[in-house]
Order: structure tokens, then sequence, then C-alpha cells
């Protein structure tokens, strides 16, 4: 990602303070998830720096948002990014285990772009390998919250790499949740889908778009589905 300030409104994070660097795919999945009228409480696990809790307050007003991160650092970050924004009102931010934590109700929509690269090797950082290895948060501990705490009617948006989400989809698929809605992100139109956004939910009334999106068209510039999606978020777009 080029740009170094992520615009919300008149509030912008600067990427080089933050203890984990926002991602393309998580702005993406930010931008994308769809937000129902019926939505009034969204829990985001593993906010990390608090991006898609201050999205998703961006886009909904009537919400409220509990963000939940394991890593000191990246929870303090998030504190600070909600405190200077427009949007501390609707959003509370955690700094505990998403699998032991208490939670107060359940939410109509729980996002999450979790821990990744579960058979990969290990690096050499511990924060990146927190948040990029499934050590603190596996598949299983996380669809056991998902269907802790949420409503009956609510569904949840997942972002993954394209491997990652095939051993997603058997998990979820093997216990009764059903994918009611896909977006496949690739680089331009010559590269494979590297990643997956998926919603998810056991009630089967919901229906959301199964889309592809490109990045980059042929000249490399950013592609128009991309600008209509990121538009409201990037500067320089």
């Amino acid at each position: 990602m080029s740009n170094t300030w992520f615009r919300f409104k008149q509030f912008m994070i600067n990427q080089d303070r933050c203890a984990m660097k926002i991602t393309t795919d998580a702005c993406i999945q930010g931008a994308w998830t769809a937000v129902l009228p019926e939505v009034k409480t969204v829990l985001d696990i593993g906010a990390g720096t608090g991006l898609l809790s201050l999205m998703l307050a961006q886009r909904c007003p009537g919400i409220h948002i509990d963000a939940i991160e394991f890593e000191e650092g990246a929870a303090s970050q998030a504190k600070e990014n909600v405190a200077l924004s427009d949007w501390k009102e609707q959003i509370n931010v955690i700094e505990g285990d998403a699998r032991s934590y208490t939670y107060p109700h359940k939410y109509d929509l729980i996002i999450s772009n979790p821990p990744f690269f579960h058979d990969s090797l290990l690096g050499p950082g511990e924060e990146k390998n927190m948040s990029r290895h499934t050590l603190s948060l596996n598949y299983q501990n996380l669809i056991q919250i998902f269907e802790n705490n949420l409503s009956q009617y609510g569904y949840i948006s997942i972002l993954l790499p394209a491997t990652e989400y095939n051993i997603w989809h058997s998990l979820a698929s093997s216990r009764n949740w059903m994918e009611v809605g896909k977006l496949s992100v690739k680089n331009n139109s010559k590269s494979p889908v590297n990643r997956v956004v998926g919603l998810w939910s056991k009630n089967s009334n919901l229906s959301f778009p199964t889309q592809e999106l490109e990045i980059r068209d042929v000249q490399n510039e950013y592609s128009p589905f991309f600008k209509q999606l990121l538009s409201p978020y990037y500067l320089g777009l």
C-alpha cells in the first residue's frame, strides 16, 4: 500500500505509528462487508489498531462496536485511534483474549481478520507471529466464539488467504454454517485469487453478492471497483 495516511472523514491514521501495519486486504474487507439496517451490535475479533471498527462506524452511525485485541501494543494504538476519531462513542476497545472474554450480549455481525498461515514456518518476530499464525486463535476457537456470541439471525465476515479459506470453508460447513456471500480478491486479471472475504450465517434467509475484485487494471492502475470501494477511506484515490 503506497498511501501512508488513511482518511476517515476528517480523521487520519498514520500507518508509520501503528504497531501492526494496515493492509490493503483489511481495507477491502472493511469497505465491502455489508451492514444490514437490522445490525445494531458488532464484534470485531482481533481488532488490531482499530481499522475495521473505524470503517464500519464511519459507514453506520447507528451501530455499537466492541473491538477486542489480544496484543497489548495494538490494543493501545486502537484505543488512541478511536479516541481521536469522530466515532469514539460507538467503539469500545477491549484488550483481552477473545477465547475467554465474557461478552455482554449477542452480536448481529461479527467481523474478523484472524491469524492465518497455520502450517507455515514461524518468523523471528513474536508480535508478527501472533498476528499471522494460528498461535493465539485457531479456526476451531474462532468458530466457537461465533457460535456462542452471534445473534440468531446474525452473520459473520471473515478474511483469509485463498488456501486457508478452503480449510475454513470445510470446517464451517461441517458445523452447519452457510456461505451467504463472498468476495474473491486478486491483484489483476492474470493473477490467481489470493484473498477471500466470506460472509457466513446459520440464517438461510440471508443472501449477499458473490463477487470478484481485481485491485489493478491492465494499465496497473487501481480498478474502478477498487476505487468505488475504497475512495471514502483513501487519500488521493
